[in-house]
């Protein structure tokens, strides 16, 4: 079934306050999270930080290939946050306070126990179009605040949101899972992340599972199984 694209006839920044519109404030976190990302990247020395690393991290290769999907991420939050923005504001609530509740842990953990990693090929073994891409994103974004990845949260919250869609089709959701878990690894085989990164995501993504569906998903489901 086609969803309706949501009335927003009318809006205005002044009538944000208005049920109809007030989901809308939600966008906000990310205003928050830019002003934390900025303290954590231009304020914390990489001195500072802890080196995060794991024996799982000698044993991947780095292989530019996975930029294709660390890239791809940008897009995947993008339009999972648009279209549940534009056809399914009930779902954007759960994403988008999904999102919120695991910006806050990371940002939380980013200047708590500041973290980094040393994993950055100091020469790519290749010279091609993806590792010059891989190049211009080691260039602007640092090796700092990694643990837990944010890339790996925002995925599995969005994974978590798609497959609790009943109008979803299944090899949409198929399709959704495999671009899930190759971005989850992507950070691992481009060297943004040590495996460590993507394991501490874990907890952080059950506790906004646990505050976001807790009550009104996985309860009831308990309660039915019980």
């Amino acid at each position: 079934m086609k969803k309706q694209l949501y009335d927003y006839h009318g809006f205005s920044l002044r009538r944000l306050n208005e049920p109809r519109f007030s989901h809308a404030w939600l966008l906000a976190g990310w205003l928050g999270y830019f002003a934390l990302y900025f303290i954590t990247e231009n304020l914390i020395p990489a001195e500072r930080c802890h080196p995060i690393h794991c024996w799982l991290d000698d044993v991947i290769p780095f292989n530019e290939l996975f930029v294709i999907f660390y890239v791809g991420w940008y897009a995947l939050v993008f339009g999972s946050l648009a279209y549940t923005f534009f056809y399914d504001v009930p779902r954007f609530k759960k994403l988008q306070v999904f999102i919120i509740v695991t910006q806050a842990v990371a940002m939380a953990c980013y200047i708590l126990y500041p973290s980094r990693q040393d994993l950055r090929p100091d020469v790519f073994p290749r010279e091609n179009v993806l590792t010059a891409l891989m190049g211009l994103i080691y260039s602007f974004d640092t090796s700092t605040g990694v643990c837990p990845s944010l890339h790996v949260a925002y995925s599995l919250g969005i994974l978590s949101v798609g497959l609790k869609d009943r109008d979803l089709a299944a090899g949409w959701k198929a399709a959704l899972t495999f671009v899930v878990v190759m971005i989850c690894a992507a950070v691992c085989f481009v060297k943004q992340h040590s495996a460590m990164d993507v394991l501490m995501a874990l907890p952080v993504c059950l506790l906004a599972e646990a505050l976001v569906y807790g009550k009104d998903y996985w309860l009831p489901r308990i309660k039915g199984r019980t």
